[in-house]
């Protein structure tokens, strides 16, 4: 597929946008999805061809989380392939199952999200009392997540902050910076199967990558220096315009 130097430059700004919403909250693909369907690029290539960019973005701010100290790699050890099988597994059987029911029951987890950040009292920057073992279910977690997000995909990030959060008692910051390990993760075993098949428009998903180092980076920074105050009401944001769209284009 041919796109013209106008359309490149402006999905790479779109590129932007995304790569610094996703690094704080998630939900990227809210921006640069409908950017991609926009131009032309049919709904198939255009999930390849966002997960492509996306998963660029996602390391970068995953990469800048962990060099801050917010990420530990070694407590995500068994996680990460976890996390990558799941997503391979959900890519490989999206044609085979009906995802219709998702496209209902996603839309209520998510504004149930929202509610949980909007109205829960006790989400700070601070660890609390974990209510499962990390190293025993954070990769159920990441399997399942990651399933999901090879399969659908809308709200993983919110899950997964979720997750961290009530279930595993990371603070906010540190739960955004474990999502993003994940997420990239998830991206790269949906990848494994879209590239080879050929779902990818190469041109648009390089012309978004170098919006999303910038962004990636820059949303990261942006979340570490905020901290709860700026994650807590973008995911609440990120995850009610992210039902709203399911709801009402489905």
């Amino acid at each position: 597929m041919t796109l013209d130097l106008l359309t490149l430059v402006a999905l790479g700004f779109v590129g932007l946008l995304a790569g610094f919403v996703d690094a704080i909250a998630g939900g990227g693909g809210l921006i640069a999805l409908p950017a991609l369907l926009a131009v032309g690029i049919p709904p198939v290539t255009a999930f390849g061809t966002n997960k492509v960019q996306s998963v660029v973005g996602t390391a970068i701010a995953a990469t800048t989380y962990w060099r801050k100290g917010f990420v530990s790699l070694k407590a995500l050890s068994l996680a990460i392939p976890l996390t990558f099988i799941g997503a391979f597994l959900g890519a490989l059987s999206v044609k085979a199952v009906d995802t219709s029911l998702l496209s209902l029951a996603v839309p209520v987890a998510l504004i149930g999200i929202a509610l949980y950040f909007a109205f829960a009292p006790r989400l700070t920057d601070e660890d609390s009392h974990a209510r499962l073992a990390f190293a025993t279910f954070a990769p159920v977690m990441g399997f399942v997540i990651g399933y999901y997000d090879g399969i659908f995909g809308p709200g993983t990030g919110s899950f997964l902050t979720l997750g961290f959060v009530t279930l595993f008692g990371l603070g906010v910051t540190r739960a955004a910076g474990h999502t993003k390990v994940l997420n990239m993760t998830s991206n790269l075993g949906a990848l494994a199967l879209f590239i080879p098949s050929g779902d990818v428009v190469w041109p648009a998903a390089v012309a978004m990558i170098v919006g999303q180092v910038v962004g990636g980076y820059l949303g990261a920074l942006t979340g570490i220096r905020f901290g709860v105050r700026l994650i807590r009401p973008l995911v609440v944001v990120v995850s009610i315009l992210l039902a709203l769209r399911l709801l009402v284009f489905r």
